[in-house]
């Protein structure tokens, strides 16, 4: 019964711990406070996308990831892939049966797909070493390889949140943008067909100059898609991988002794305030949203019973069913991060990403109110179905 209790308590104490963070930025953001404007979160907002994250990203991955460890957990990525496979069609049935606005359909899909894979795995995932059980092993080996699949989670989680969901959220501004701004797009198609080089002219030379155009054109717009897959967050992630998986380039930046430790320092310094920051950015925004929200509680509900119902359902099955092909290492502890996976709340960044967009703030703020509030329950009650899964 203890362990019980001390699983429960190291299950609920990170999404609460959000929840508190949040309620500090909802108090900040206040008339009567008057610290947090919409301005000021504006600002701390671009620091996190442009700094804080991709240093949070390129320590962990530098720190943590060797290139033996990417050979032998091969499947946590196509895992967390399933995720957001699985997560999408989801979230299209919840928008298909609630018909949110058009702008909220994206930020409604992205919430679904995507899950925080990282720091909260940093927390949940060690605790339950410290059980007097041992339910997975020794208590210093458990907890070294907690943190080494945990870091893997974050890694490649967040490579794909910067990437799919990141992307998804662009696609939710930019019909807002339309929405708010529908004079823009006629003027758009007034000019297209000058800038595609579609009139017509009686000089060749004119033609000439219309298919050097196209080709600048085309590179151009070539130079624009790569920079979209490329979000600050994903350049850290890469250089991370980069850094981490040669070992000379490793030696020379990471660790006390390396003569370029001070990259990794600044790093880690930078990184700590990711979270903290994305977290008041969101409890700021919680409180506009209370206020002037109109999200439907139909559409809440559908998405906790995406988050904590559908989908940790199906984690139980992928795992057991790659467990049964032998395509996963046969240890409990990294088969129970996989199921974790799929169960875990919306990421903090796309705090982020809804703030820098400008699109979808009041509504992001509400359902990340409603998912840790319920992921504090959820998790712990999924975890003790996942330990006497593969344990007991």
């Amino acid at each position: 019964m203890v362990e019980f209790w001390n699983l429960l308590l190291g299950a609920i104490r990170p999404p609460l711990q959000v929840l508190i963070v949040s309620c500090l930025g909802a108090f900040l953001a206040t008339e009567y406070s008057g610290i947090l404007s919409g301005d000021s979160r504006k600002i701390l907002n671009k620091l996190v996308f442009y700094v804080f994250t991709p240093a949070l990203v390129f320590g962990d991955l530098a720190q943590n990831i060797t290139f033996e460890d990417m050979i032998s957990w091969w499947f946590m990525p196509v895992n967390i892939g399933i995720i957001f496979l699985c997560g999408t069609i989801l979230g299209w049935m919840v928008v298909k049966i609630t018909k949110p606005d058009p702008q909220l359909e994206p930020l409604i899909i992205a919430v679904c797909s995507s899950g925080n894979l990282g720091n909260l795995l940093l927390i949940i995932i060690p605790s339950v070493c410290d059980e007097e059980s041992g339910v997975f092993g020794n208590e210093t080996t458990c907890r070294a390889h907690a943190l080494s699949y945990a870091s893997f989670s974050l890694a490649f989680g967040g490579f794909y949140i910067w990437t799919y969901t990141y992307n998804l959220i662009k696609t939710a501004g930019a019909i807002q943008h339309e929405k708010t701004n529908p004079d823009q797009g006629d003027e758009e198609e007034a000019t297209t067909p000058l800038m595609n080089c579609q009139t017509t002219s009686i000089f060749p030379a004119f033609f000439e100059m219309c298919g050097l155009f196209r080709k600048i054109q085309g590179k151009y717009e070539w130079w624009s898609k790569a920079k979209e897959i490329f979000a600050p967050s994903t350049i850290g992630a890469i250089g991370g991988l980069i850094v981490g998986t040669i070992p000379w380039l490793k030696h020379t930046i990471i660790g006390e002794s390396s003569p370029l430790g001070v990259i990794e320092d600044s790093a880690n310094l930078l990184g700590q305030a990711a979270i903290p920051c994305v977290t008041i950015i969101l409890g700021g925004n919680l409180l506009q949203g209370l206020e002037k929200s109109n999200l439907r509680a139909s559409i809440i509900i559908a998405i906790i019973l995406v988050k904590f119902v559908v989908l940790p359902a199906i984690g139980i099955a992928v795992v057991k069913g790659v467990s049964y092909l032998g395509l996963v290492p046969d240890d409990p502890l990294f088969k129970y991060v996989l199921m974790v996976q799929f169960t875990v709340p919306p990421p903090q960044s796309i705090g982020t990403m809804v703030e820098f967009f400008r699109v979808g703030q009041e509504e992001c703020s509400i359902m990340f109110l409603w998912t840790h509030l319920f992921a504090a329950i959820g998790l712990a009650v999924w975890s003790m179905i996942y330990i006497w899964i593969l344990v007991i």
